[in-house]
């Protein structure tokens, strides 16, 4: 600052002058030159995993998506001896349901109102209560433990390998659904 100019700083870091106005400090604001953004709100929101009305609809989905599990899991029951395929397919069917989803989600706009509660509801509560990672890990424990280590590695990695390109396939397949759709 200059006693010519006060509240003016001539010199940038090199020494060199650059005329630019800067704001006086505050002790409450040592950051004064930094602009606020005009469109934050005046009182911040609270973290969406803290609001209330997040957290029903993914209680909602969650439901849902328990309720399926069970009654897949009770049609198809597994004895520790042979490949689960009730988990499995649950698993599949749960990350082509998520990649779509999201996807779908995506390309319609940004993650507010409506398209907001579809992933909490769809995406967290509904796939992430129909998918198990537990029953998953325990089948596998099961299959070692009953002498079935073949089956238990090649089912690990059936899943995991099956899950990522399902998950791509819904990807892609929403995609194109959009795309279809696109006016021209």
């Amino acid at each position: 600052m200059t006693a010519e100019r006060p509240g003016v700083d001539d010199s940038d870091d090199h020494g060199d002058v650059t005329g630019a106005e800067v704001p006086p400090a505050t002790p409450r604001d040592s950051y004064a030159e930094l602009l606020t953004d005009p469109d934050a709100p005046a009182k911040p929101l609270r973290p969406l995993h803290l609001r209330p009305s997040a957290m029903a609809w993914i209680f909602a989905g969650g439901i849902a998506g328990t309720a399926l599990r069970y009654y897949i899991e009770k049609a198809m029951l597994h004895d520790g001896a042979s490949w689960p395929w009730a988990t499995f397919l649950i698993n599949l069917t749960g990350a082509f349901i998520l990649g779509g989803l999201l996807e779908g989600l995506a390309r319609l706009g940004d993650d507010s109102g409506w398209r907001r509660r579809a992933r909490l509801c769809g995406g967290t509560g509904f796939c992430g209560a129909y998918t198990t990672y537990s029953a998953f890990a325990l089948e596998i424990v099961l299959l070692g433990r009953n002498g079935h280590f073949g089956t238990a590695i090649s089912y690990g990695l059936v899943s995991v390998v099956c899950g990522v390109l399902t998950a791509w396939l819904g990807i892609v397949i929403m995609g194109s659904v959009h795309r279809g759709r696109a006016p021209a």
